[in-house]
């Protein structure tokens, strides 16, 4: 059976303009507009809220986030705060569980063997959290952070995967909600030298294809039809 993907390599994209197009997505892929796509990015450093709204675990003044170069955005997806910066590799899947026959769980659980997959190219074993910890960990540091929204039956957000964040960022809030509990990157876990980051990304992009099963997969530049 062939399963169509298609592949946004967008750079590095300010979190306001990429929710708005996953909005824009989503609603084309409900109408059958489009096929499955996947947008693969970075962000500016950007502390986002899951639709909880569980902003007290912000744990510094919006005013000191302005002046770290920092934005702060409630989102719709599932989950607690987390950050997004540069040096992570993101990725949000806009794709219909319903074609590809998955429930949310399994649909999450494919994430987190997607991260899973990634890191073991580099040696790092990696799992999916305990009860109530979302996300991948290396042992009890979390190196993978998952927050989908799923509407229809299509989904939208993702996973952001540290390849070598600056870790300070996570400081200054209790990720995911969880405490007690350290973050981590690719680059501190492995033990051998990383490629590009580039490299990496693709290897996130063909960890995903492999995991969902997608057999034809086309790329588009989205610079170029904007």
């Amino acid at each position: 059976m062939k399963r169509c993907l298609e592949v946004w390599k967008m750079g590095t994209v300010n979190y306001v303009e990429a929710l708005k197009l996953q909005e824009k997505l989503a609603s084309d892929r409900k109408a059958l507009i489009i096929t499955d796509t996947l947008l693969s990015l970075q962000h500016p450093p950007t502390y986002t809220v899951g639709k909880r709204e569980t902003v007290r675990n912000l744990l510094i003044p919006d005013s000191e986030l302005k002046s770290m170069g920092a934005e702060l955005h409630y989102t719709q997806r599932g989950g607690d705060i987390t950050f997004h910066g540069p040096h992570q590799a993101i990725i949000y899947p806009i794709i219909s569980l319903r074609d590809i026959g998955l429930g949310a769980r399994k649909y999450v659980e494919k994430l987190e063997l997607t991260m899973i997959e990634l890191a073991s190219l580099y040696g790092v074993k990696a799992q999916a959290g305990q009860k109530c910890e979302t996300g991948v960990w290396v042992e009890h540091r979390k190196i993978g952070a998952i927050g989908v929204r799923i509407s229809s039956g299509i989904t939208s957000h993702g996973l952001a995967f540290n390849m070598d964040p600056d870790l300070n960022y996570f400081k200054h809030i209790i990720p995911c909600g969880i405490v007690d509990k350290d973050v981590t990157s690719l680059k501190k876990e492995a033990d051998v030298e990383l490629p590009a980051e580039e490299v990496i990304q693709e290897q996130l992009i063909t960890c995903f294809v492999k995991t969902f099963g997608y057999n034809n997969v086309s790329l588009k530049d989205y610079y170029a039809d904007t």
